[in-house]
C-alpha cells in the first residue's frame, strides 16, 4: 500500500521498473483464470494485513528482490512502512482492482489505492490524512506463491489538512510526468474563509528515503487566490513530490490590541514522475499542467 486511469501504452514503454519484463500486448490477454484469482487474493491480503498493521504478514507478500520504480528495495520500503505506521495510530486502506493479466509465471495488475486517517492535534484542532494513487503492480509466481516484485505509481495525491483547512477546495495543478531537466509550473488555488489571512508555499522534493524536507518560503495568497512556482526537474532520474503548504489565521482585535490565532493549516502533496531524457522516447504531448484533482 502506498502512503499514499492508467495509460498503459506509455507506462510499459517509459516507466517500467528495471527488474520487470517486456511482454507484447500483455494486457490484451484478458485472462480470467485461477491464477488471476490468486493474484487478486494476494493484493487483497495486503489491504487486510495493512489495516491490522500486521507488518510481518504484509511484508511477506513481497519478494526478497523487490524494487519499485522509485528505486526503493525491500529493506527501504519496509522502513518506510514502519515509519508510516509509527506516525499514524490508525490508517484505513482500500484498493480497487481494475485489471489483472497473467502470462505463465508473471502477472501485472492495475489498481487504485486509497488511505484515510484522522489526526488529532489537541482538543480543539483535528486533522485528516487522505491519499489516492493509481498504480501498476508486477508479480512473479514463486515456490511460496505469488509475490510482488515491483510496482509503479502513475499518479498520487496526498492531503493532510487541519482545522478550517479541511473544508477548503484546494487545487494543486502539476504535470503527472515531465522529462528530466525540464521546466514546469506548479499552481496552487483555493478560496480562504471570509476574514481569514491565508499564506502558502510550494516546494519540490525528490522521492527518496529518508525524505529531505526543503525550506519553505511562505507568501500571502495573491488577490486572485492563485500561487504559482516554476521548477526544473532533476537530472538524477529521481521522481519528485510537489508539496503545497497552507496556513489560515484570524485577527482578533480587542482594546486596540491585535491577536492572531491559527485556525487551520495543512499540506497537499502530488507526485511528478521524472522521465529520463532519451532520444528514442518521445512523450505524447499534453498540457503542461494537466489538472490532477
Amino acid at each position: 500500500m502506498k502512503r499514499i486511469v492508467l495509460i498503459l501504452s506509455l507506462i510499459l514503454v517509459t516507466a517500467i521498473p528495471a527488474n520487470a519484463w517486456e511482454m507484447p500486448s500483455f494486457f490484451n490477454l484478458r485472462i480470467t483464470n485461477n491464477e488471476a484469482k490468486e493474484v487478486k487474493k494476494v493484493l487483497e491480503s495486503q489491504v487486510k494485513y495493512a489495516n491490522k498493521t500486521d507488518f510481518d504478514k504484509f511484508i511477506s507478500t513481497y519478494d526478497s528482490k523487490y524494487i519499485n520504480a522509485d528505486g526503493f528495495n525491500l529493506e527501504t520500503y519496509s522502513n518506510l512502512v514502519k515509519d508510516t505506521w509509527n506516525t499514524y495510530d490508525k490508517i484505513e486502506y482500500g484498493i480497487e482492482i481494475k485489471n489483472i493479466a497473467v502470462c505463465d509465471d508473471k502477472a501485472i495488475a492495475e489498481l487504485t489505492e486509497t488511505s484515510y486517517a484522522e489526526i488529532p492535534v489537541n482538543e480543539t484542532l483535528t486533522g485528516e490524512l487522505k491519499s489516492n494513487a493509481n498504480s501498476v503492480y508486477y508479480l512473479q509466481k514463486t515456490e511460496d506463491g505469488w509475490k510482488v516484485v515491483s510496482d509503479s505509481i502513475l499518479d498520487e495525491t496526498t492531503t493532510m489538512l487541519y482545522g478550517e483547512a479541511k473544508n477548503l477546495d484546494i487545487k494543486l495543478t502539476v504535470p503527472k510526468q515531465i522529462l528530466a531537466d525540464t521546466e514546469y509550473t506548479a499552481s496552487l488555488e483555493f478560496i480562504p474563509p471570509a476574514e481569514t489571512i491565508a499564506i502558502a508555499s510550494i516546494t519540490s522534493e525528490k522521492v527518496e528515503y529518508p525524505q529531505k524536507q526543503m525550506q519553505e518560503v511562505f507568501r500571502k495568497m495573491p488577490e486572485d487566490n492563485i500561487l504559482e512556482r516554476i521548477f526544473r526537474s532533476n537530472t538524477d532520474n529521481v521522481n519528485e513530490y510537489i508539496v503545497a503548504s497552507i496556513g489560515l489565521t484570524r485577527a482578533d482585535v480587542t482594546d486596540l490590541s491585535i491577536k492572531l490565532s491559527l485556525t487551520g493549516f495543512g499540506y497537499t502533496i502530488k507526485r511528478v514522475n521524472v522521465i529520463p531524457q532519451n532520444k528514442y522516447i518521445t512523450l505524447k504531448e499534453e498540457p503542461e499542467n494537466a489538472e490532477n484533482k
